[in-house]
């Protein structure tokens, strides 16, 4: 696992060994980052199931001016640890929060998320109820764009409340969607 682009770029993650960790491949990361370029610089960021903080600290690397990183999996929290710590990414750019993620959802009262990366653990099947937790979250804002990957098989609707799907793409059994506020979408059309 490596940092693909930025000012960390080629930077190698701390090797683990962790059956519950299914990091986000090289390959889905390229085109979830191609499409929220012009979105990273300066971002707010969340990295809900943060696992290695993968996500979190490649969004750092384009220009995410801070990442609040949410996982509650003690192993995963330590990888996450080392991985900052190898990159040196400064103290002031980040948060780590050890909670459940729909729990942090549920009870979040600051301001709304740039972005926000989840990638629920795939044994889980989660995603829908992630989406139902975002969709009335505080997180969430008119401006927020939300990035999630979720098995083939399991549900996902297209549309949590005024939160709308505007990108699918599929990797394999793995799809990746993207979801944004309704009111971003008028006079828009989606493209995938």
């Amino acid at each position: 696992m490596r940092i693909i682009a930025g000012k960390y770029k080629g930077h190698q993650l701390v090797a683990f060994k962790a059956d519950h960790i299914r990091p986000t491949t090289d390959r889905v990361k390229e085109t979830l980052f191609n499409k929220l370029q012009f979105q990273m610089e300066d971002s707010k960021v969340a990295d809900l199931f943060c696992g290695t903080g993968n996500l979190g600290i490649e969004a750092l690397s384009r220009g995410a001016s801070f990442c609040t990183f949410v996982e509650k999996n003690p192993k995963s929290l330590t990888i996450t640890r080392q991985n900052l710590e190898k990159l040196k990414v400064p103290a002031d750019q980040l948060k780590i929060i050890n909670m459940d993620v729909l729990a942090f959802l549920k009870s979040y009262e600051g301001e709304p998320f740039d972005i926000i990366f989840a990638d629920p653990p795939f044994t889980e099947k989660m995603a829908h109820f992630v989406m139902e937790a975002a969709s009335v979250s505080a997180g969430f804002g008119a401006h927020t764009v939300l990035a999630i990957e979720s098995e083939r098989k399991e549900r996902m609707e297209d549309r949590y409340g005024s939160l709308v799907r505007f990108s699918k793409k599929e990797f394999g059994d793995k799809i990746l969607s993207m979801f944004c506020h309704e009111s971003a979408l008028e006079g828009e059309q989606t493209n995938d």
